[in-house]
């Protein structure tokens, strides 16, 4: 790929989390040689796409780094000939997100926004979205990467996979954010950590840690330490030490919607009761950083953004875009097609796995532990559920997001799931139509 003038694309250009690409555009220059930058979004996003779009151009202005940035409304314009396109869309915005958590809680089930019901809602809604922004990319810059980081990015992902010829890879700052706190725990540089993680997005285990080649996982899970691994929107509940044990892996974050159905759910009805739900706390934080955002004084990016649960996502989108820029070959953990390389799920789903990185993209790399039979049992279930998130939210097809909803664990009942589907289906009427 090594041409210089790179044009690269934000496909929501105006979310809070832009001033993270624009951080690590910057130092990755002149590796990284951007000449145009594409900010984009929708209409009703124009006020924070201008105060995003001002924000940048400081930016780059004080670090004297020659990149162009253009805020559009016309997506096809700024997708034409591009060589990087990233996703990072809200169908719908904080207040979808607020049904998104609410609309499970009526019936006694957990409300997150990309996990269980929640995310089936949001996938709903997103998928279509993304599946026409592909047809642009499709005729307008066929040889682009699309690096998606809207959530759930690996339905979303899967679909693109399956209903596209779009090049993509589905990127979550989870895996690099662990690889970050296991370097911290050991006082050791981040090329020093490997990880080797196994599942699909939002349900991965790390199977092998590595530091400085030394396999410290088993230190790592008898010293309490994973308890300390955690997000800034998901309750940090404390593991019970003898399931961790029988375990034998690091869970991620959202294991505990799973692990610990239960407790997760009475956390979250205890908060929404005396603060309101996340969708809340979230757009004060939003309020507040935009405000700051304003500031005409501003040039760099406000420690506050960290407040939003977006950390380390600039780290892992510039390090996989330069690695394909620049044709590294390194190891990256990201959202890609199976292809066999985990061997009891269908080949053409999307998996999070470790991938090497080069010029044409992922390459899933092989797995050297064995993966559990409490492990796989888990991860079957719930890319089932993701495989017919998949095809209802491509296709309208009720039947299949009825059955994916009763199988998912976090509703697994028939008649709460007809329930919440057609609340889904009611409240999110503008945004679905090809349930129509």
């Amino acid at each position: 790929m090594k041409k210089k003038d790179l044009k690269i694309v934000v496909i929501g250009g105006g979310s809070s989390y832009t001033p993270e690409l624009i951080e690590g555009l910057i130092q990755a220059y002149p590796m990284l040689p951007v000449k145009d930058l594409y900010l984009v979004d929708i209409e009703e996003g124009g006020e924070k796409l201008e105060i995003i779009g001002n924000l940048a151009k400081r930016m780059i202005k004080k670090y004297d780094i020659p990149i162009n940035v253009h805020l559009t409304y016309d997506r096809r314009i700024a997708i034409k000939d591009a060589d990087f396109i990233t996703t990072q869309i809200r169908v719908g915005m904080l207040e979808a997100r607020s049904k998104d958590e609410m609309i499970p809680l009526r019936y006694n089930c957990i409300g997150q926004e990309t996990t269980g019901a929640g995310g089936f809602a949001k996938a709903l809604r997103t998928v279509p979205v993304i599946l026409d922004i592909c047809k642009d990319i499709e005729e307008l810059a066929p040889e682009a990467f699309l690096l998606n980081f809207t959530n759930p990015a690996g339905i979303v992902t899967e679909a693109v996979i399956k209903y596209t010829n779009v090049k993509t890879i589905g990127l979550c700052n989870l895996p690099i954010g662990t690889k970050m706190q296991v370097a911290d725990w050991y006082d050791v540089e981040l090329k020093d950590v490997q990880l080797e993680m196994v599942g699909i997005n939002h349900l991965n285990w790390t199977t092998k840690i590595m530091v400085k080649k030394t396999n410290v996982t088993t230190d790592i899970l008898n010293n309490s330490r994973e308890s300390e691994l955690q997000v800034r929107n998901i309750p940090n509940l404390e593991w019970d030490r003898a399931f961790l044990k029988s375990l034998k892996a690091l869970p991620c974050a959202y294991h505990r919607y799973y692990y610990m159905k239960d407790k997760m759910l009475e956390d979250q009805k205890k908060k929404v009761a005396i603060d309101g739900n996340r969708a809340k706390v979230v757009m004060e934080v939003e309020k507040s950083l935009f405000e700051k955002y304003k500031d005409p004084e501003l040039q760099d990016k406000p420690k506050e953004l960290e407040n939003r649960g977006g950390a380390y996502y600039s780290e892992a989108a510039i390090q996989l875009i330069t690695s394909i820029y620049c044709n590294k070959g390194d190891t990256h953990i990201v959202n890609v097609k199976n292809n066999g390389i985990i061997p009891f799920l269908p080949s053409d789903v999307s998996v999070e796995v470790n991938c090497m990185i080069d010029s044409n993209g992922a390459h899933p790399i092989q797995i050297s532990t064995p993966i559990e039979p409490h492990i796989k049992g888990l991860m079957q279930v719930v890319k089932a559920y993701e495989e017919l998130t998949v095809k209802s939210a491509a296709e309208g097809n009720y039947e299949a997001g009825l059955q994916a909803l009763t199988i998912h664990p976090l509703v697994g009942d028939v008649t709460k799931a007809k329930q919440i589907f057609k609340d889904i289906l009611y409240e999110n009427a503008n945004f679905l139509p090809q349930f129509h």
